[in-house]
């Protein structure tokens, strides 16, 4: 392609909203453009990326046995209604009516179309198991949509079910798309870790993420550094504290004490010159248990997916400020647990907490030299804290969590039998019994994965596309486009190429040659071949890799086996093995 043939509007500079590395370099590299918050337009170069990786998806799964299916972007309410998710899933879900007001929603996932898809034509043990999937785009309206392809409303995602008769069966095809998952990232040219993740509204037994490596990334992700044992931070956990108190000094007498106007933990704990270790944070929570108090130590985070685990919640969320002070008879700031009348749960960093110090129930006060059993006591201690940087493994003896950034791009989920007991999916078995089919579900972000391949592939000067994923696979630049033999030898450069298959693009725009090779290092194209006046003398030209800094000679009669050669380099060099992956269920 040239050039002057093609839709490719390049800026100097990034948009005002562009707030990571993957937005600006696709905005300015002319692949996207906005049409509303979290909704674009992909431009060809965009598109064609965007190709790249479904056809790798698209490959892979059906060498794996999977089969494409398309199914409606609109759905009736009346499936939402049917799995409980129409009311469940929350204001994500944009729900609209047509013109004879009955309910639909667009699709931010497929669960519910799938299932009853299936229904309505398995009924044997025989027919299974089954594993479609589609290349489609999803709507989720997101509160804050984000970071461009990160975190769209809109966005293109390889969904993927299977449905099976036995649990077996159902574990086999969970690591069958795990390997799955490995090698269509490992194609795609990324570094990237399968973590245990948290399930979310999408449901099921457990679930696995496969995170692209960055520092750019918003998860962040607990890996050890002995073993394998890798999870979202959500998920991650930790191993016991040990035994209560050890080493740490005698009980003393409760106190309280003033403290006006001091609520965080930074304020309490300067103001009484102490650590936030000593302090307990109280948080009041509602949920569909009812409401009750969350104890967690003055450092740590409470993680919310590990409460709403131990609670078997539907959902949770911190009280307001009237429920939390019909609870303690205090305003927020000043809850503890001592002579607090409600349900009271801690993660197991307050059982080493000796002499602490919480609120008092009070406004404007806090107790200190506080102890458990003593002053207050729990109904039930569980790990509920985030991860931390040097947190015991919980998988192996004298491993560390080290906390690394990634970026999401594929999710596997065992489903179980969720959606289709509610929806009535059922098949017989060999001795003649109605059984729910067991499904798993099995996610990509096709966009995602675009834009974290730049988050993980860039410099200062633009993106750094892996072979596999990039638009073209060399970039034509003839410094002078007015000199004819300058052009004659790029126009015969670029035929050569077309003709082996190889995808060039060719700036045959009558521009400064410092422009041109501004947007091609923009662009990224992997290869880069530069045709001059003075190599030419030598019958050469220049060839440069994107990802390297210097720049060789290479005669014109060897350019195409060259370039053949980096092509089949790039096929064969995997990023990351299976090996060096977690150990998948």
């Amino acid at each position: 392609m040239k050039f002057s043939m093609i839709f490719l509007p390049t800026l100097k500079e990034a948009p005002s909203d562009a707030e990571v590395v993957s937005h600006r370099l696709m905005t300015r590299a002319g692949m996207i453009r906005k049409v509303a918050a979290g909704i674009y337009n992909y431009l060809p170069l965009g598109l064609k990326v965007i190709r790249k990786v479904e056809n790798i998806v698209r490959e892979e799964m059906n060498k794996a046995g999977a089969h494409e299916v398309s199914m409606p972007m609109v759905i009736p309410a009346e499936l939402w209604q049917e799995s409980g998710r129409w009311d469940a899933y929350g204001k994500e879900l944009l729900r609209v009516k047509d013109r004879h007001e009955r309910d639909f929603c667009l699709g931010p996932t497929h669960e519910e179309v799938i299932t009853a898809m299936v229904r309505g034509e398995v009924r044997s043990y025989k027919q299974l198991p089954l594993n479609l999937y589609q290349i489609q785009t999803k709507f989720r309206d997101e509160i804050r949509p984000r970071f461009g392809l990160m975190r769209g409303r809109e966005f293109i995602m390889k969904d993927g079910y299977s449905f099976h008769a036995t649990e077996d069966d159902a574990e086999r095809e969970y690591r069958n798309m795990y390997d799955t998952y490995c090698r269509i990232f490992e194609r795609c040219g990324l570094k990237f870790r399968a973590v245990e993740a948290e399930t979310g509204p999408i449901g099921g037994s457990f679930s696995h993420e496969f995170m692209v490596l960055a520092d750019t990334g918003e998860d962040a992700i607990a890996s050890c550094n002995k073993c394998n044992y890798a999870a979202n931070v959500e998920r991650a956990e930790i191993k016991g504290q040990g035994a209560r108190g050890k080493g740490q000094g005698e009980e003393k007498p409760l106190e309280k004490v003033s403290t006006p106007g001091m609520k965080t933990v930074e304020e309490v704990s300067g103001f009484l010159k102490t650590t936030p270790q000593k302090l307990i944070k109280t948080l009041i929570y509602n949920s569909d248990k009812g409401a009750l108090a969350v104890l967690v130590r003055g450092d740590y985070e409470l993680n919310e997916a590990k409460l709403k685990r131990l609670l078997d919640a539907e959902w949770l969320a911190l009280a307001d400020e009237q429920t939390v002070r019909q609870t303690t008879h205090a305003p927020s700031g000043f809850a503890g647990p001592v002579g607090l009348k409600a349900k009271i749960v801690a993660d197991f960093s307050v059982q080493v907490i000796v002499n602490g110090v919480t609120g008092a129930n009070e406004a404007d006060a806090h107790f200190v030299n506080v102890n458990l059993d003593r002053d207050f006591k729990v109904d039930a201690f569980a790990d509920l804290r985030t991860a931390v940087a040097g947190d015991l493994c919980p998988r192996c003896d004298g491993g560390a969590l080290e906390i690394n950034r990634g970026i999401e791009v594929g999710h596997v989920f065992k489903l179980g039998t969720k959606y289709s007991e509610a929806m009535g999916a059922i098949f017989l078995n060999e001795k003649g019994e109605a059984q729910p089919m067991i499904m798993g579900c099995y996610g990509i972000g096709i966009g995602r994965t675009a834009a974290a391949s730049i988050e993980q592939n860039h410099d200062e000067k633009g993106i750094i596309w892996p072979m596999p994923l990039a638009p073209f696979q060399v970039h034509l630049v003839p410094v002078n486009a007015k000199d004819k033999p300058t052009m004659d030898a790029a126009e015969a450069i670029y035929k050569d190429l077309r003709d082996a298959g190889i995808d060039a693009l060719m700036d045959d725009r009558d521009e400064r040659a410092g422009v041109k090779f501004n947007d091609a290092d923009l662009i990224g194209i992997p290869v880069r071949i530069t045709i001059g006046s003075k190599a030419l003398k030598e019958n050469s030209v220049e060839i440069k890799m994107r990802k390297a800094v210097d720049v060789g000679l290479i005669k014109i009669a060897d350019v195409k086996k060259r370039v053949l050669n980096i092509m089949e380099q790039a096929d064969r060099v995997g990023v990351i093995t299976a090996t060096q992956l977690p150990q998948s269920p």
